[in-house]
């Protein structure tokens, strides 16, 4: 493909940044997928995006599930390629989307992991009254208690919480904002984090969490702190920030078994997101069945 249909590209991500707001991780992803889409064409002979047709888009797709792609990668690929060419028909820059219909093979679903209350409890039990001790408690204290993901914690202002009322205005995905109980002791966290935020944040930036440099902390500093603390307090198994949106949608759902309330407080758009949680705790719906149904229970003869 020539220079001005590879330009279509980066115009596009542009289109992501400006209107649609993805996060800057979203628009690094699609711009990769784009790429290799265009190299792939490039390969075939196709010459620009109006020639590439559905049979060439499933040939693609094919293509990587060869390669070894995973289902996942195919489907996410082939999620921007249906984006992208929704934008070029929007702007008359192709007739058709080539990609409606094409889907990628059937991936296991994969349960999330989680840490149980106990591992929990045992991570969030960090000594120190350092400034870097406070705001790292900070950080892994708010993701548990209100199940973040990475980029809402990252992209928190000071104005977004209300340490009064014990809440958290949260921007989630396609900029839509939810806001979400904080739990007690996160609430200490943060007080005790602000009190020393001062030393590190510059004058001008409004970001709660900040880096010693004084500017917003980073995803993948937030990432190398959970894992330096997993470490520290002995977690055995891989922790990660996102770990603790599993394990905070899995406790409350145990013990409140409100799918629905689940649902708001995680942010998600479709309630059969929420549901693979319910996986989880088998086991303990098996038990309430056997207790409350009539041809379940047992009865002395």
């Amino acid at each position: 493909m020539n220079d001005a249909n590879l330009a279509l590209i980066d115009q596009f991500i542009g289109h992501l940044a400006n209107e649609r707001r993805l996060s800057p991780h979203t628009q690094s992803n699609y711009g990769r997928d784009l790429r290799q889409l265009a190299e792939w064409s490039a390969k075939q002979g196709i010459e620009n995006w109006q020639a590439l047709s559905t049979p060439h888009v499933r040939a693609f797709a094919a293509a990587h599930f060869r390669s070894g792609k995973s289902p996942r990668s195919i489907s996410r690929m082939l999620s921007a390629a249906r984006a992208f060419y929704h934008y070029l028909v929007r702007e008359a820059l192709a007739s058709i989307n080539p990609v409606v219909g094409v889907s990628a093979p059937k991936a296991q679903k994969r349960l999330p992991g989680t840490l149980d209350a106990d591992s929990m409890a045992a991570l969030l039990a960090i000594e120190g009254d350092d400034a870097l001790t406070r705001r790292d408690r900070a950080i892994l204290e708010l993701l548990y208690s209100s199940g973040l993901r990475l980029a809402e914690l990252v992209n928190l202002e000071i104005g977004d919480i209300d340490l009064a009322d014990r809440t958290a205005r949260v921007t989630g995905k396609g900029s839509k904002q939810r806001v979400v109980p904080v739990g007690r002791k996160a609430i200490a966290a943060l007080h005790q984090w602000l009190a020393v935020r001062g030393m590190w944040a510059t004058p001008d930036t409004q970001a709660m969490f900040v880096s010693n440099r004084g500017n917003r902390i980073s995803h993948r500093a937030v990432q190398l702190r959970v894992t330096h603390w997993a470490r520290v307090q002995g977690i055995d198994s891989r922790v990660y920030p996102h770990l603790f949106r599993h394990s905070f949608a899995t406790h409350v759902l145990e013990s409140s078994r409100d799918l629905r309330g689940v649902q708001e407080l995680l942010g998600h758009a479709d309630i059969g997101t929420t549901q693979i949680y319910t996986h989880l705790d088998f086991q303990h719906l098996a038990q309430i069945y056997d207790e409350a149904h009539p041809r379940a229970k047992r009865r002395d003869d």
